[in-house]
């Protein structure tokens, strides 16, 4: 198991996010990175559907040896992975808004909360926010069509800024000092994010977090890789395989093999 992948899997490109956190904090591991964008966005899908995909995905990444898989998507995990830990027999590290270290480092009390109705409307994220919310207040704002612009690649187009400046404009009137990126899709968006908001606002992510818990675990259940050799990684799409490699290109990060696959 230790020479087996770090699988990951997203309802699209956007799980890339964390992929690239992972790689930099595990360089030797090999990856496996499934964008399940035929079926993108799950934000919208039934908590039904979005289990069955987090089936179909998990049960790919085990086929090509996977020792851990991470649940890249927030809605993915509010929705299923209480089932996969239940149904399969490795670790899965799963996403959630980035609330606590906002929270704890808010000066103004007030942090704004950018995510897709699926994750506002969950359980998992109903319970983070009454975590921190007698502390400080916490705003939210659906990011409506926001993962279907980054699927199709459509990040330069100018009226996008306008769109999240109207967005975000009434929680920075509140007073917000953080924004927190609820969705790993929402991380391409850091660029034009940082020309909108003013400098005072810090822009929150889970990226870093979600890859230090992945070594905590492989260190804890002793699978980490052996760290002589840079790792591998392969990129799986069921959609286009050349937007996925241009979307893990404008991310950085090292080099790997992108095809396209029916799953």
């Amino acid at each position: 198991m230790k020479a087996g992948p770090i699988g990951i899997f997203d309802s699209g490109v956007g799980g890339l996010t964390v992929w690239k956190e992972v790689t930099a904090l595990l360089p030797w591991e090999d990856t496996v990175y499934l964008a399940d964008s035929a079926h993108a966005p799950y934000g919208e899908k039934p908590p039904e559907a979005i289990l069955q995909r987090s089936l179909v995905c998990t049960r790919k990444l085990m086929d090509f040896g996977a020792k851990m898989v991470i649940v890249a998507c927030n809605t993915a995990t509010t929705n299923a992975i209480a089932e996969l830990r239940r149904q399969f027999p490795i670790p899965f590290i799963g996403i959630e808004p980035a609330i606590k270290p906002a929270a704890l480092q808010s000066a103004s009390g007030t942090i704004g909360v950018l995510a897709t109705r699926g994750t506002l409307a969950s359980e998992l994220f109903a319970r983070t926010s009454r975590s921190y919310g007698a502390q400080i207040r916490i705003l939210e704002q659906e990011g409506e069509d926001l993962v279907a612009r980054i699927e199709a690649g459509t990040l330069e187009q100018p009226e996008l800024g306008e769109k999240l400046r109207a967005m975000l404009q009434p929680m920075v009137d509140q007073g917000m000092d953080h924004l927190v990126l609820g969705c790993t899709h929402y991380p391409f968006l850091t660029p034009i994010l940082q020309t909108v908001l003013p400098p005072q606002v810090r822009i929150v992510d889970c990226g870093l977090p979600v890859a230090r818990q992945a070594l905590a675990v492989l260190e804890r259940e002793d699978l980490l890789g052996p760290r002589e050799e840079t790792g591998e990684h392969r990129f799986w799409t069921n959609a286009d395989p050349v937007l996925l490699d241009r979307m893990r290109a404008r991310l950085g990060g090292p080099p790997g093999t992108v095809a396209a696959l029916d799953f």
